[in-house]
């Protein structure tokens, strides 16, 4: 017998604690001045689904420096005191509505279609990029192929990390999260076809994985031991929605074992849907060496397992049911909502009382004349 009020326990989460394990997934939006700046429009978004009853929201993913980091024109920042400044009017009117919220932090990469800094895009290797541009984010055609990053570059890629974590904690932010999933710059270091390194970044899983554990590992010393940090992992990609790590669990046990021991509070897990199966069998047909996984484990499971810290879940978790299976199931402590949270702004406050649910509709989110954007990328 399922517990209905599992998911509106309190839960705590680093040094905060939650009202309940519902939040708001990062979506990118586009939404803020061309200098990165958030506005008013912003203050009223985040604001909604505090009101709405979610403990918790993640905001869309903030630029960490003033090279080759933004990811989309219009993409907010908080790399200087004026951007600082605007994100603390979000920060402060979200906590007056009862919400904790984080700062998720990224740099874009290879992935980069639209950076008023530079033009050029750097990654691991000059690997293009699988895919097209999202034109919804005003990109068109085939990615740049990137300049594979130097040495130097890579240590100021860490420094963009760090010194944003650092502004979003002067902000007045509960937390921050690494952007280390959906195909950007991190997650292009973890992937074996975009990282051809053959430096201690580049080459086995252990190597791959290196550049996620030291950003974890300096944002931790930079804020200290009580400001809440996490980091955001997948598999699938903006541009690559189908991939599965090769090593499989063998992968998994790496790669969240490392992160485990990085000084991180929390992972957050992005599959299409959270409680399927990471690496899903064959048919015996096909035989044993067909290159899939034997286990069952969802990859928040699997999180579970081997990085021992919290786990936030998401994907295509707006059905209540499937969102307390998956915590009842001790596969995560925390889910997150994207189209169901667009779609219902008050998800929570509507679950509690056993009303209805909209449904997500992209015509009236994606439409041209709508000026701010809402966009959940399918993972």
């Amino acid at each position: 017998m399922t517990d209905p009020k599992l998911l509106f326990k309190n839960v705590t989460l680093g040094n905060i604690t939650l009202n309940n394990r519902i939040g708001v997934a990062p979506m990118a939006r586009a939404s803020a001045t061309f200098e990165g700046v958030a506005t008013n429009q912003m203050v009223s978004y985040y604001t909604s689904f505090a009101h709405g009853g979610f403990g918790l929201i993640i905001t869309e993913a903030i630029y960490t420096d003033d090279k080759h980091s933004q990811g989309y024109f219009n993409n907010p920042g908080l790399i200087n005191e004026e951007q600082t400044h605007a994100w603390k009017k979000v920060v402060d009117s979200v906590h007056q509505a009862g919400a904790k919220i984080f700062a998720q932090i990224m740099h874009a990469g290879a992935l980069s279609q639209g950076n008023r800094f530079i033009q050029e895009t750097i990654g691991p290797s000059a690997v293009q990029p699988k895919g097209k541009q999202m034109e919804f984010y005003e990109g068109k055609g085939l990615y740049r192929t990137p300049r594979e990053a130097t040495k130097e570059e890579i240590k100021e890629v860490k420094n963009g990390f760090v010194n944003t974590a650092k502004h979003a904690k002067a902000a007045g932010f509960d937390g921050v999260e690494i952007h280390g999933a959906n195909g950007y710059l991190l997650d292009q270091f973890l992937t074996d076809y975009t990282n051809k390194r053959i430096d201690e970044y580049g080459g086995s899983t252990e190597n791959r994985v290196r550049l996620l554990v030291d950003v974890s590992k300096a944002v931790r010393e930079a804020v200290g031991e009580h400001f809440t940090i996490g980091i955001r992992i997948s598999q699938g990609k903006v541009n690559d929605y189908n991939h599965k790590w090769a090593g499989k669990e063998r992968d998994a046990e790496i790669i969240f074992g490392q992160l485990g021991h990085a000084g991180l509070d929390f992972i957050h897990i992005t599959e299409y849907e959270a409680w399927q199966p990471a690496f899903p069998k064959v048919e015996e047909t096909i035989g044993t060496n067909s290159g899939f996984d034997n286990s069952n484990l969802s990859l928040a499971a699997l999180a579970k397992k081997y990085g021992k810290v919290c786990i936030i879940a998401n994907g295509h978790l707006e059905d209540p049911i499937k969102a307390r299976e998956i915590i009842e199931n001790r596969q995560a402590d925390i889910i997150t909502l994207g189209k169901g949270a667009l779609a219902n702004h008050d998800w929570v406050n509507k679950v509690k009382k056993g009303e209805p649910l909209a449904k997500f509709d992209e015509e009236k989110v994606l439409r041209p004349d709508v000026k701010i954007k809402d966009f959940e990328v399918l993972l």
